[in-house]
């Protein structure tokens, strides 16, 4: 099976960039199925419910969010019924939603788990714990089992990475949006990649306008964050993976540019 995993939309850029390479991404590597993390693809935080539906009209299966899964309050609204949404599963108890879900692609269920990192964000339950919970909760029904770590720290990635090697089909890290050079399989059948990237503004301060950051840096002034303009770009991987197994036996970054 092939798995299509998209790094973090940002705003209407990144759906363009959804618009104008997922079809071609589908045909070119024979993709069964697609995934996306899309805490930042309403405006550039959170999501709505009419941006969860254009995003599920262009072809993506399945949604992940992150940190500002709460930016959009109308995400309130319908998290609790969309079952191609899940946001991180170590929010506490009583938090709207779901950590995991399911998906049926080639005959084959698929179990995506949700998770965010501890360093640098807010102090969630322990994901390390939370990934062994939920995860034996999902292997007893799935056996491909995918994570989205969103997590800010590198080495909190890595480690969980090395955690969870053998217990899942991959673990892919989100929510910095600069793709890493680290994909890899690990040694048990584990694949790895410490951030997929983003799909979003390419000349951008990770999605925002260039100038707006810099002048923050500069003068430690409060600002307001603008989304950038210009070309796009399509961050992610592509997952070759054995369903009777559920190991994964090649991990593909992908990149993807306007020329314009």
């Amino acid at each position: 099976m092939q798995i299509l995993f998209i790094g973090d939309i940002v705003g209407k850029p990144g759906r363009q960039a959804i618009k104008q390479f997922l079809g071609l991404l589908k045909k070119e590597y024979n993709i069964q199925l697609t995934i996306a993390n899309a805490e930042n693809a309403a405006g550039g935080n959170g999501l709505t419910k009419d941006v969860a539906e254009e995003l599920f009209s262009l072809g993506i299966d399945f949604l992940t969010m992150g940190n500002h899964v709460w930016d959009q309050r109308a995400i309130l609204d319908f998290i609790d019924h969309e079952t191609r949404l899940i946001r991180p599963a170590n929010y506490p108890t009583g938090a709207p939603g779901k950590g995991f879900g399911f998906i049926r692609s080639n005959g084959y269920k698929i179990g995506i788990l949700n998770l965010s990192g501890r360093v640098f964000l807010p102090p969630l339950d322990d994901p390390f714990s939370s990934a062994i919970r939920w995860v034996n909760q999902i292997a007893a029904e799935a056996s491909i089992i995918l994570v989205d770590f969103h997590a800010e720290a590198t080495s909190e990635k890595v480690a969980l990475g090395w955690f969870l090697d053998g217990k899942v089909t991959a673990v892919l890290g989100t929510h910095t949006h600069v793709q890493t050079a680290d994909a890899r399989i690990l040694p048990n059948g584990t694949a790895y990649i410490t951030d997929v990237g983003m799909t979003g503004p390419r000349d951008s301060v990770l999605g925002v306008k260039k100038e707006v950051i810099i002048n923050k840096f500069i003068t430690q002034m409060p600002v307001k964050f603008e989304l950038a303009s210009g070309p796009i770009q399509l961050n992610g991987v592509v997952l070759e993976v054995d369903e009777k197994t559920g190991k994964c036996q090649s991990i593909i970054p992908i990149q993807k540019f306007s020329l314009e």
